[in-house]
């Protein structure tokens, strides 16, 4: 069984404004403004793929609950 954290399906870009847009194969499902930027800017600056894809995952609420 492959994790679907392992495909990198999620993707984020900072805006010259500050807001973070988050997106999901290609297509834009979130954006953060003000301290959510912020702190997942924060958060994901130096963090290995698959943990970066975790916390796009969570910032979307789209991922799996338990297993």
């Amino acid at each position: 069984m492959t994790d679907p954290l392992d495909d990198e399906r999620f993707a984020w870009t900072a805006t010259k404004d500050g807001r973070v847009l988050l997106s999901f194969e290609g297509r834009q499902v979130v954006t953060l403004t003000g301290k959510k930027a912020e702190r997942f800017r924060a958060r994901i600056e130096g963090v290995d793929p698959r943990r970066a894809q975790l916390l796009m995952a969570k910032a979307t609420g789209n991922f799996k609950r338990g297993g």
